[in-house]
């Protein structure tokens, strides 16, 4: 079977929240704040690869999503990033906004990227 043409959506990851935290230890009378910022989340990028020859992949799988960020927490604890996702496209695929129309990207070489999708920044903790 081949399919020449798939429409998919994708979403970025969102960004892990920031601690609002104290430090309280008994022999420091103000130890101020200490909470820890958010992980940033992944970012969805397309590739072109030599050894695709179809849009198969996408026949049943219409939604992808990167991962997000963790959360921060206390002791200045930074939240885990998120992972970026990789999608294997065909060599010569012309990547469209389906809303516009409007050609976003033509992968025509092979190992050619294309970050669609950015993800959210992590929030602030408590510095």
């Amino acid at each position: 079977m081949f399919i020449d043409e798939a429409e998919i959506h994708v979403r970025a990851g969102k960004g892990g929240n920031g601690c609002l935290s104290f430090r309280r230890e008994k022999f420091i009378a103000f130890g101020g704040p200490d909470g820890g910022s958010g992980g940033n989340g992944g970012h969805v990028i397309l590739r072109a690869k030599s050894g695709i020859d179809t849009l198969l992949d996408f026949k049943g799988k219409h939604h992808w999503k990167a991962e997000s960020g963790g959360a921060g927490s206390g002791r200045d604890r930074t939240g885990r990033s998120g992972e970026d996702l990789i999608i294997d496209l065909p060599v010569g695929t012309l990547v469209y906004d389906q809303n516009t129309g409007v050609l976003l990207k033509d992968l025509a070489e092979p190992e050619m990227v294309c970050c669609i999708a950015k993800g959210g920044l992590g929030g602030r903790g408590s510095k």
